[in-house]
C-alpha cells in the first residue's frame, strides 16, 4: 500500500497523518471505508470537549483522527475497527506522533463488557445494518457519546432510535 503524508491541524493539535494515497486501489470484497479522511471525523475531532484523564473509545475508527486528537489531549484511548490495515496504520500514526493509544481489530457490532467515560463514532451510519448495533454499543460502552454525522441516509433512523430509547441527552450529534 502506497501512503501519503499530510500535516493536519485540529485546534491545538498538530498531526502528521499517513494514509493510503489511493484508497480505491485497496478495493477487494469490502469497500475500504477506513482509508478515507472523512470530514465527519475531522469535525468530531475538532468538537472534542476536555478529554484529559477520560477513558475514551472510538468505534469504527478508520484513520482514527478523533482518537489521535483525544490521545494528544491526555485521554486514555481505545480505538477499534474491523479492518486490520486500519488498526495497523493507526498504531503507526500514533507512534509517529509520539502518542499512546490502544488500537484493536474488533467488530463493534458484537457486544463487549468494557466501560468508558466517552464513546465516539464518526460517519459509521453508511449502511442500515449499522444503525441498531451502533446504538447498542454506545449505550453499553459509555454514559455519553459524540457522533459525527455526515448526512448519510440512515442517520435519521439512528436519531429516531435514539429518541425512542430515550437516550437523546446522552448522544451529542456533530455535523460537518
Amino acid at each position: 500500500m502506497t501512503l501519503s503524508s499530510d500535516a493536519l491541524r485540529i485546534g491545538d493539535v498538530e498531526l502528521t497523518l499517513l494514509r493510503p494515497a489511493a484508497p480505491e486501489d485497496l478495493l477487494d470484497e469490502f469497500l475500504p471505508y477506513w482509508a478515507e479522511l472523512w470530514p465527519a471525523a475531522v469535525a468530531l475531532a475538532a468538537a472534542l470537549p476536555d478529554v484529559a484523564g477520560l477513558r475514551l473509545v472510538e468505534l469504527g475508527c478508520g484513520l482514527g483522527v478523533p482518537s489521535l486528537v483525544a490521545a494528544a489531549r491526555g485521554a486514555d484511548v481505545t480505538a477499534v475497527d474491523w479492518a486490520a490495515d486500519a488498526v495497523s496504520l493507526l498504531r503507526r500514526n500514533a507512534a509517529a506522533n509520539g502518542l499512546a493509544l490502544r488500537a484493536e481489530r474488533r467488530d463493534w457490532r458484537e457486544p463487549w463488557d468494557e466501560r468508558f467515560d466517552l464513546a465516539l463514532a464518526a460517519d459509521v451510519l453508511y449502511e442500515h445494518r449499522n444503525v441498531e448495533p451502533v446504538l447498542a454499543r454506545l449505550q453499553e460502552l459509555a454514559p455519553v457519546a459524540l457522533i459525527g454525522l455526515a448526512g448519510r441516509p440512515y442517520e435519521d433512523a439512528f436519531l429516531r432510535d435514539v429518541a425512542a430509547e430515550q437516550v437523546a441527552e446522552r448522544v451529542v450529534r456533530i455535523r460537518w
